[in-house]
């Protein structure tokens, strides 16, 4: 019992001194993870991550048609956050806590097929990763394909991430600013509003 009495008024003083430190600092998703919340959550994410999952083997196949699809689809779900070259620098990635992260980093192409799997299939709670779930066996195979084309990214040509923008959807402003840089550099308009 004084055991339990230690640990729950250690608790409660770390409470305490985090609610003091954190008083009227503001919160704010442009800040970064310490380390140490880093080291935690991607730990709490393994742990949490079911064996059976973490040990899957991909099934889905390495064909062109495949890569293909798994491309498309990156190119409409992931990169508007994680970037068309999975490096996270976009605007909406930067605006995450934590940031969407490199997909091509050594912590993310170290985790396994099936860490990849679940995260896509499952989110990430407390982050910007939604679940991509959608009970279909078809969007299983579609996530399957996806982890595919994530042990990919760290090897994509210019080539690849320019058709990967190409494939990005636009927003109606992204288009018409885009018509303008085009007016203007033929020389047909300027790029005042």
């Amino acid at each position: 019992m004084g055991r339990l009495l230690r640990v729950l008024t250690g608790v409660i003083v770390l409470a305490l001194i985090a609610a003091w430190y954190t008083r009227g600092i503001g919160f704010s998703s442009r800040g970064t993870p310490a380390p140490i919340e880093t080291r935690v959550m991607r730990a709490a994410r393994r742990w949490g991550t079911p064996a059976t999952m973490r040990d899957r083997t991909n099934p889905a196949g390495t064909s062109e048609a495949i890569l293909r699809g798994a491309m498309e689809h990156w190119a409409d779900h992931c990169a508007g956050c994680h970037g068309s070259d999975g490096s996270g620098h976009t605007d909406m990635g930067h605006g995450l806590y934590p940031k969407a992260p490199d997909m091509r980093s050594t912590a993310t192409q170290s985790l396994t097929d099936g860490e990849l799997f679940y995260i896509i299939e499952q989110g990430v709670p407390l982050t910007g990763m939604p679940s991509w779930s959608n009970g279909t066996p078809e969007g299983e195979m579609a996530s399957w394909a996806l982890v595919r084309f994530i042990r990919r990214l760290p090897t994509l040509t210019p080539q690849d991430i320019g058709e990967i923008e190409q494939l990005t959807p636009r927003s109606g402003l992204q288009i018409e600013q885009d018509r303008k840089i085009d007016d203007f550099l033929s020389g047909k308009g300027s790029l005042k509003p």
